[in-house]
This record gives structure tokens, sequence and C-alpha cells, in this order.
């Protein structure tokens, strides 16, 4: 999946506006994730046994706000056997678009919703490409496949196979710097920026995808 040049840039591209969201979404929230949901799994079953339901609660939102997303990504791959990556990008870049807004209008909390939905959405991109959908919005997975394969470039294997997704993580790393300093200067008003990126990955996959027979 990441063996062509294409594909390497745009899971790049995308992981970086991955770290640009969850990093503004964090710095809004104090301290829970719109796009790492194994950190919002672990801080709810830290307020589970705390006692602190409110806080509970709002995990458990985010995390199935984040799961429709993902739901509603591979639907838009279902019913779009051509572009589908282009369609998918399509509708985070209104979700992005529409979680701007909803911070102009005054309404946060709506806000942060898109922008949850916009995330698990996003990893549905390479799942248009026939495969299982590739992990754009989390790094975990990641990082175990560069352990990996490292080892398996030591012991014989494929020596730089395990660079595509060390620059996966590398990427989100650095978006999410980019988000950081954004929301300090313009707040929840910086996801603006995102869905530009957004629609310019759209438009840029749209060029670029060649039909199949």
């Amino acid at each position: 999946m990441l063996e062509s040049r294409r594909n390497l840039a745009l899971a790049c591209a995308l992981s970086a506006l991955a770290g640009y969201v969850d990093a503004i979404g964090f710095l809004h929230l104090g301290g829970l994730f719109v796009s790492f949901m194994s950190g919002n799994s672990t801080r709810l079953g830290v307020y589970l046994a705390q006692g602190h339901w409110s806080n509970a609660a709002e995990a458990i939102g985010l995390i199935a706000l984040f799961v429709t997303g993902a739901g509603a990504g591979s639907l838009i791959v279902f019913t779009r056997s051509f572009y589908g990556q282009g369609w998918v990008l399509l509708a985070e870049t209104l979700l992005l678009a529409a979680a701007a807004m909803f911070y102009t209008l005054g309404v946060p909390l709506v806000a942060i919703a898109a922008m949850v939905l916009a995330m698990g959405l996003e990893n549905a991109v390479f799942q248009a490409e026939g495969g299982a959908g590739l992990g754009l919005t989390y790094m975990t997975g990641a990082l175990v496949k560069v352990g990996q394969l490292a080892a398996v470039a030591l012991t014989g294997g494929r020596r730089w196979s395990w660079l595509p997704n060390l620059l996966l993580w590398a990427a989100m790393v650095a978006g999410a710097v980019c988000g950081a300093y954004a929301y300090r200067w313009i707040n929840l008003s910086a996801i603006w920026f995102a869905a530009a990126a957004a629609l310019s990955l759209a438009i840029l996959v749209f060029a670029t995808t060649k039909r199949r027979d």
C-alpha cells in the first residue's frame, strides 16, 4: 500500500493533517483527543475508576463519533467504485470546514464533533485502494511496524522497509507541532487551514487517480 511514492506522499500528508487537527482538539479539550482513540479509551478507564462520570461520558461520546466517522468513510468507499479516495477526502473537507464554521458561530461543541467525525472518516482513504485500510490518525501500529521491519532488515530482509512507517510517524508529529502553534494563535479557527489542506489533497487525488478497467 505504501510502496508507491504517490501513496506514501498522500499517507504522510494525511498523517500530518491528522496530527494538526488532533493537537488543536487536544488543547481545546484539555487532555482528550479527536483522533487518538487509544488515549481516549485509557482516559475513559481512569475516569470510570475515579468516578468522574461527566468526563467518562465525554470520552465515550468522542469514541462513538470516531467510530461513526470511520463507518461513514467505509460507506463512501463501498458506494463509490471510482474516485473513492477523492470522495472520502472531499467529505473530510466538508466536515472540517463545518467545524471551523460552527466555531465561528459560537458552537464549539459541534465543531469538535465535526472534527472527530472527519478524523474517523480519514482512515478509509486507503480502503478505497482495495485494502483493509491504513491507520492515518494514530501511530501505534506504525511504530510497531517500524520495530518489526527493522528487525527484518537486521536479519537479511529488505533494508529500508521500516522507513515509510517512520515517515508517517514523523509527519504526524510535524503536523501536531503546527497545530499547537496555530491553536495558540487563533484557537479553533485554525481548522480553516486543515479544511483548505484537505480540499487541496482531494483535488490532487481526483487529478491523479487512474481509471481502472
